[in-house]
C-alpha cells in the first residue's frame, strides 16, 4: 500500500488487494469498508462506512479523483454477470461478464446507498444522489447533479462557488 499523509484507515476494514491500494493526503477508509480490488484515491478524499468496491483486476480498477467521496452504503462493481444475455452463476465456462474500471473524477461525491456498474467514466464536479443506479457505460456531463434508478440529470452544479471555496480553503482563509 502506497499512503499519504494523515490516511485514516477504519479499524474494521477489508482489503483484499492491500498491495494494490494507493492512497493520497487527508484521506479517510471509514469502518465496514470492503475493498478488493485494485484502487487510487486521490487527496482529500472519504470513503464511508459500508461501502463495498469489488470486482476488479486484469487491468480493471477503481480510481477517485481528490476531494470526492462515496457516502455510506455505496457499491462500486468493476464486474458483473450479464443478466441478460448470459447465465447468471460463477465460474461457468463460456459465460461472459461486464467488466470495465470505475473513474470518478476531482470534485466527486455519490450519495448514501448508490450502485455504480462497471466501465463508468465520472467527470470532474458530478454528484450523483442517494439511491441511484449508475447503469455500465453512462454518459456523463462534468459538473452536473445526477440521480434515479436509473440515473438521470437533473441539474447543474455551481462550479464557480465549489471552485471559490476550495480556494479560501487552500489559502486557510
Amino acid at each position: 500500500m502506497k499512503k499519504g499523509k494523515d490516511f485514516t484507515l477504519g479499524q474494521y476494514v477489508i482489503l483484499k488487494k492491500e498491495d494494490e491500494l494507493e492512497v493520497g493526503d487527508n484521506v479517510r477508509i471509514a469502518d465496514f469498508c470492503r475493498i478488493s480490488s485494485p484502487c487510487k484515491i486521490g487527496s482529500n478524499c472519504e470513503i464511508a462506512p459500508g461501502t463495498y468496491i469489488a470486482g476488479g483486476g486484469l487491468g480493471h480498477y477503481f480510481e477517485m479523483g481528490e476531494y470526492s467521496s462515496l457516502s455510506s452504503g455505496v457499491r462500486v462493481w468493476l464486474s458483473t454477470n450479464d443478466y441478460v444475455n448470459e447465465l447468471v452463476a460463477r465460474n461457468v465456462p463460456y459465460v461472459k461478464e461486464i467488466k470495465g474500471s470505475v473513474i470518478l473524477g476531482k470534485y466527486t461525491g455519490v450519495g448514501c446507498n448508490s450502485v455504480i456498474m462497471p466501465s463508468n467514466n465520472i467527470p470532474e464536479g458530478v454528484t450523483i444522489g442517494a439511491l441511484s443506479f449508475v447503469p455500465s457505460n453512462f454518459e456523463f456531463e462534468p459538473w452536473t447533479v445526477y440521480a434515479g434508478r436509473p440515473i438521470k440529470k437533473i441539474k447543474k452544479r455551481n462550479k464557480e462557488n465549489i471552485l471559490k471555496t476550495l480556494s479560501m480553503l487552500n489559502k486557510g482563509e
